[in-house]
């Protein structure tokens, strides 16, 4: 397991992370999200001592500095372009598996693993963001480690590159592995992650589940199409539910069940075309929950289109 316990992080009178504690837990792959300028990267070096702060992370019980083999216990990848443009991908990474006993069969297979064999003798300064970002992939799994720490792996990379990343961190979380990782694409994540750190200016705002995030942060709904639209309303402003139209046909209902939705239908005599619990997304959530935490809150472009609510109360 990775324990965070009370890291803290000031630039003068700034405060990049403010007093966070979370865990990351072997088997699961655990999301790192924030809005721009919240502290994650900088949280992330504090984790490896790479940055002075107040705090403590450890590996199993041992921080990154205490660690006697860290090459083959945590996997790092935080920023892909840290590598001598006029090396290969393949002396790259024999120059990092020489300082750590690790040996020339192990360099061709991370070079296989993610798809950089054919380029190996290439030089990096040649690379597009997309395979600089597969080499620091490489470069994180080259001691085979029980610890990930990647900040935005799936930056730079095509559809095919953001499948296979994710595919992989699966994987490597169900092996055992503790896979640590931040990334703005909200929708991969839904993918990815089974738990969640959210941070906002510096502080721990959510650690938990990616579902449990969401049911925290959102409420579900249920839609009903009906031809039958003034009777179903009627029927829920006698129950006291609040509901409300959207377009000719469809009711949006909240704080009830499907179920329960079905049955009032059903007594009523309404005609149901269809009928579904409209789940939001880890993005809804995520807005939700940041809301106040962002570093540039934008207005809209344009005046969003609202339905008008309906209070059938």
């Amino acid at each position: 397991m990775i324990t965070v316990q009370r890291l803290s992080r000031r630039y003068g009178e700034t405060v990049a992370v403010d007093d966070l504690s979370f865990t990351a837990r072997p088997g699961a792959v655990t999301g790192f999200l924030g809005p721009n300028g919240a502290g994650k990267s900088t949280t992330m070096r504090l984790m490896l001592g790479l940055e002075r702060g107040v705090g403590r992370t450890t590996f199993g019980g041992r921080t990154f500095l205490e660690l006697t083999d860290p090459v083959r216990t945590v996997g790092i990848l935080l920023d892909p372009g840290a590598v001598h443009p006029a090396r290969s991908a393949y002396h790259h990474l024999r120059m990092v598996a020489s300082g750590a006993g690790i040996s020339e069969r192990r360099v061709r297979e991370v070079l296989s693993l993610v798809g950089l064999d054919d380029v190996r003798r290439r030089r990096v300064g040649g690379f597009s963001l997309g395979m600089r970002q597969r080499l620091g992939l490489a470069t994180a799994l080259l001691g085979d480690p029980a610890y990930l720490i990647l900040d935005e792996p799936v930056n730079g990379l095509d559809p095919e590159g953001v499948h296979w990343t994710r595919t992989l961190l699966r994987s490597l979380a169900d092996e055992g592995r503790t896979v640590f990782a931040s990334s703005h694409l909200l929708s991969e994540m839904a993918l990815t992650a089974d738990d969640l750190v959210v941070i906002g200016k510096g502080r721990l705002i959510a650690a938990q589940p990616v579902q449990e995030f969401i049911s925290t942060y959102t409420r579900a709904e249920v839609m009903v199409r009906t031809p039958d639209v003034e009777a179903l309303l009627a029927r829920l402003g006698v129950e006291r539910v609040t509901a409300r139209r959207e377009g000719l046909d469809t009711v949006i209902v909240d704080s009830l069940s499907a179920d329960r939705v079905r049955e009032l239908a059903t007594d009523t005599g309404v005609w149901v075309r269809e009928l579904h619990t409209r789940e939001s997304s880890l993005e809804e959530a995520f807005l939700a929950a940041t809301a106040e935490a962002g570093q540039h809150n934008s207005g809209a472009y344009v005046t969003q289109r609202r339905e008008p609510e309906m209070r059938t109360a």
